[in-house]
């Protein structure tokens, strides 16, 4: 049985352990808990054709990870991007700790207000190069690339328009094509 913290924002990476693999994703923003249910199979469709667009243009020095595994920039914040890229030199045994060179986030109904405005702010923040939300409601990408200590907006698509994107790789992605019809 898990004891909670006394304090709705007393949460730590430590903490994580403890819960239950049932399902559900157990993420943090700042020591607060934030839990969103398994994901519905719009979502796991697009996140499946994006890693494959990136698997196929990724060079050897880098790595591109689905959700769930933890990225965690300090002991209050522990978040699973759906696709994350990162060096191959900064993952950990458990956790990756290192900024990020690309966060993308597929929203869903219960995860569109946590991913468009808590997680890029904290993203932001935590140094993540390249931010990536993609609607498959739509379906849309927008692309965000760190510049200063915000995000600035680097190219949209919607439907069959192409984007083409340079960071953290060159790539030309079509919103349509992430989703199957």
């Amino acid at each position: 049985m898990m004891v909670m913290p006394r304090g709705s924002h007393d949460w730590t990476v430590d903490d994580l352990k403890q819960l239950p693999d049932d399902g559900l994703r157990y993420e943090l923003l700042d020591g607060m808990l934030l839990v969103s249910p398994a994901p519905r199979p719009v979502h796991q469709d697009a996140v499946h054709e994006l890693i494959k667009v990136l698997d196929a243009r990724l060079p050897a020095h880098l790595r591109a990870y689905f959700a769930p595994i933890d990225w965690q920039p300090d002991r209050r914040t522990s978040f699973q991007p759906d696709i994350l890229v990162v060096r191959r030199e900064d993952v950990g045994e458990e956790n990756i700790t290192a900024p990020l060179l690309l966060a993308v986030e597929v929203l869903s109904p219960s995860t569109r207000r946590k991913d468009q405005l808590l997680k890029f702010s904290k993203y932001a923040e935590a140094g993540v190069a390249s931010y990536w939300i993609v609607d498959p409601e739509e379906p849309s990408l927008v692309a965000y690339d760190l510049a200063g200590d915000g995000y600035r907006e680097v190219g949209r698509a919607k439907g069959t328009e192409s984007i083409t994107l340079g960071h953290p790789i060159p790539v030309t992605i079509v919103p349509d094509a992430l989703v199957a019809r």
